[in-house]
């Protein structure tokens, strides 16, 4: 049954997937507030399908800190590819900084770049942190959080890696507030083809500011309150 659920799910996220980005090239002429509407309602559709057909549930402690008033950095732990869906629309509207081959994804490389994403060459890290502190205010002052993944690329289940200091430096240039985020969906939608029925945690941080702080403090304090809340979770797995 594990095998056909994740069959059946590849099926539909696949065809929503190129149904969406199909789509996506007949909108460009709209607002952007109405772009990021529409993209981000496939991320909600597939949080929705996978929960139907895979019974990959999850729940979020720590609503109450975030705030859509006030545009932030969000610097989230990355285990999988769920967490890239799931936060742009706890977090909208949103956009998120990427490596730019995503971009040219058929059909998904589409939609992204619908919601303005921050698409860095990282074979050039003095050039992509450059770009992703002048486009990232760019995008703040537009009244977009910024996500950001300062690990870089997923990290299995129970490991951690070093962050990047970029997203510490756009709250710090721009003087706005950090917001952590640990999510332990790495065991539900592994590398690979499966999907494993659970129940995944968003654990959401108090808002964290950058006053008076340095762009490595922040990074530091951000890594901090993750990896703790990480091994205080556990596996998401259903029993």
């Amino acid at each position: 049954m594990l095998v056909i659920r994740s069959l059946i799910f590849f099926i539909g996220y696949a065809t929503l997937t190129i149904l969406y980005g199909s789509s996506t090239l007949l909108i460009w002429a709209l607002p952007k507030t109405t772009r990021h509407k529409f993209i981000t309602s496939w991320t909600r559709v597939i949080i929705a399908w996978l929960r139907i057909v895979c019974n990959i549930q999850y729940q979020v402690v720590g609503r109450e800190y975030l705030d859509p008033s006030t545009p932030m950095v969000v610097l989230s732990k990355h285990q999988s590819a769920w967490e890239t869906i799931l936060l742009q629309g706890l977090y909208w509207p949103a956009t998120t900084v990427l490596k730019k081959e995503l971009l040219r994804i058929p059909f998904f490389g589409w939609g992204i770049s619908a919601i303005r994403p921050i698409a860095i060459d990282r074979s050039n890290p003095r050039a992509a942190l450059k770009q992703v502190k002048l486009q990232g205010t760019e995008r703040l002052n537009d009244g977009l959080n910024i996500i950001i993944f300062p690990e870089g690329t997923r990290v299995a289940s129970g490991e951690s890696s070093t962050y990047a200091r970029s997203g510490a430096d756009i709250a710090v240039s721009a003087g706005v507030n950090i917001q952590a985020v640990a999510i332990n969906a790495g065991e539900c939608w592994p590398r690979g083809f499966l999907k494993y029925p659970g129940t995944i945690t968003v654990k959401i941080s108090p808002p964290i500011s950058c006053e008076g702080s340095s762009s490595k403090t922040l990074t530091q304090t951000a890594k901090t309150w993750i990896d703790a809340e990480m091994t205080k979770m556990g596996s998401p797995l259903k029993k």
